[in-house]
């Protein structure tokens, strides 16, 4: 896989403080890539930004937000593009698992169900939504959406997250599909069980080994070069992806 093209292009990245969102930042710094990074959290962001310039970044601007509030995301995207003139690559990566451990449906609380989709599927929404207008007048961008095994199969108490990422796999496919007959590609990656905190969370007797977030960020680093300018609509999963890359 060549990622030479990606030297130089505007990454954006929402969730990039910790885990696949920390993870994604370094390995596209090391790329040479120019970071748009935010998170809730302004101490783990600014670390990931000091990360992210030892890496080789060539430029990382942070902004601290809640990406499924409209506001912040439209001073987020706005100063991105105001100050790289142009955003290349959107990365909705930004998520929450809900209550831990994960009550049944018929337990679910109400207002914690109402909020993990609201981070989870509204925020991608919105974020994409105020992003593509400027990847579509160029002709040219490429968005990748976070999903999960939860997304595709239903599991008994993974309620809310779940849903979301479900409901995050059809606003995929319906963007896809509306873009494609433009320079604009639409994926969603499924990065499979890792070593991060929401997993210790999810699963906190898990007792078999995690791939690290580093790991399965090759199929993030193609999603985003020339390479796969002509991918719309699919989606992948990060680890298989990493062994063919390596049986090859």
């Amino acid at each position: 896989m060549k990622t030479n093209s990606i030297q130089g292009k505007v990454v954006m990245i929402t969730g990039a403080s910790r885990g696949l969102g920390r993870a994604l930042a370094l390995a596209f710094a090391k790329a040479g890539a120019k970071l748009a990074i935010s998170a809730r959290g302004a101490e783990a962001l600014a670390h990931v930004k000091t990360e992210a310039k030892a890496q080789g970044a060539a430029e990382v601007l942070a902004l601290t937000g809640d990406m499924a509030n409209a506001r912040d995301v439209e001073r987020f995207v706005a100063t991105a593009e105001a100050h790289y003139g142009k955003i290349d690559v959107l990365i909705n990566n930004a998520s929450i698992l809900g209550p831990s451990p994960m009550p049944l449906l018929l337990d679910y609380p109400e207002e914690d169900f109402q909020e993990v989709l609201r981070v989870n599927t509204v925020g991608p929404f919105l974020v994409t939504r105020r992003v593509l207008p400027g990847m579509l007048r160029r002709n040219k961008g490429a968005v990748v959406n976070v999903t999960s095994e939860a997304g595709s199969t239903g599991y008994a108490g993974w309620g809310a997250y779940g849903i979301s990422k479900f409901a995050l796999e059809g606003l995929t496919q319906t963007w896809a599909d509306e873009v494609s007959e433009t320079g604009v590609t639409v994926n969603m990656v499924d990065p499979g069980e890792m070593d991060t905190d929401m997993h210790a969370l999810a699963v906190p007797d898990c007792d078999y080994e995690l791939a690290k977030p580093e790991d399965v960020t090759g199929v993030f680093l193609y999603l985003a070069s020339d390479e796969a300018e002509a991918v719309n609509g699919r989606r992948f999963q990060a680890q298989s992806f990493r062994e063919e890359a390596h049986s090859q």
